[in-house]
């Protein structure tokens, strides 16, 4: 229940653009070449990670390359369905000429998110980020958001008991959709509530758009019981 109403459950498919303009012939050959050796979980990290983290919707990526540099114990799965961000940061790991620079904690998941949660066992996932999502503003559209009763109860279930889920939006519609929708969520506590991003959080291009905009971010964390 959000708003008093029963919400639809959200559908098994992704809603908006999975491409943008079209790619440079170098940047189709990172996809096509570089992005196998970093797709999860096909490829493992290069390392025994101490914890699982997961970031949905990783749009630029430098939130997860600042994270999965700032933590090199732990394993970061960045989800991201829209190709021209995925090719971007593969140009990143892979100037011309340069041999590639793969994070040995860093690996992508370039499909369905929700899908990927299904998969993992419980209490696998230490953190889950979700950085400025798409807002999906009409109320028609409430079951395409992320945030969202039956999504909560998934991540619940993956995240370890302690485990944190951080959320940022300079959205007004999402933020008050997230405060109505963790309300009712009897698995999760509020940790922490910010308009100012806290320190340890790496900045993003989003965050920069939207502050320039005159638009405020909100910053939660929530940790599961």
């Amino acid at each position: 229940m959000a708003g008093g109403k029963a919400l639809k459950p959200p559908p098994d498919r992704l809603y908006g653009r999975a491409r943008g303009h079209a790619l440079r012939a170098r940047q189709e050959e990172l996809i096509e070449t570089l992005l196998p050796r970093l797709r999860w979980p096909e490829r493992n990290f290069a390392i025994a990670p101490k914890e699982l983290w997961l970031e949905v919707g990783a749009g630029g990526f430098e939130h997860a390359e600042a994270i999965a540099a700032a933590n090199p114990e732990i394993g970061l799965v960045a989800c991201e369905v829209f190709v021209n961000c995925i090719a971007s940061l593969l140009s990143r790991l892979a100037p011309e000429g340069v041999e590639p620079t793969i994070p040995p904690n860093l690996r992508v998941h370039d499909d369905d998110a929700r899908a990927l949660l299904r998969t993992l066992p419980a209490g696998s996932v230490s953190r889950l980020f979700l950085m400025f999502p798409d807002p999906w503003p009409k109320a028609r559209h409430a079951k395409r958001r992320f945030v969202h009763p039956a999504i909560l109860a998934e991540v619940a279930r993956v995240l370890r008991p302690g485990g944190l889920w951080r959320i940022a939006s300079d959205d007004p519609t999402y933020q008050q959709w997230v405060e109505e929708v963790f309300s009712n969520a009897e698995a999760f506590f509020l940790l922490s509530k910010s308009g100012i991003r806290p320190p340890d959080w790496p900045p993003t291009r989003y965050e920069a758009k939207a502050i320039k905009a005159g638009r405020q971010p909100h910053y939660w964390t929530f940790v599961v019981k």
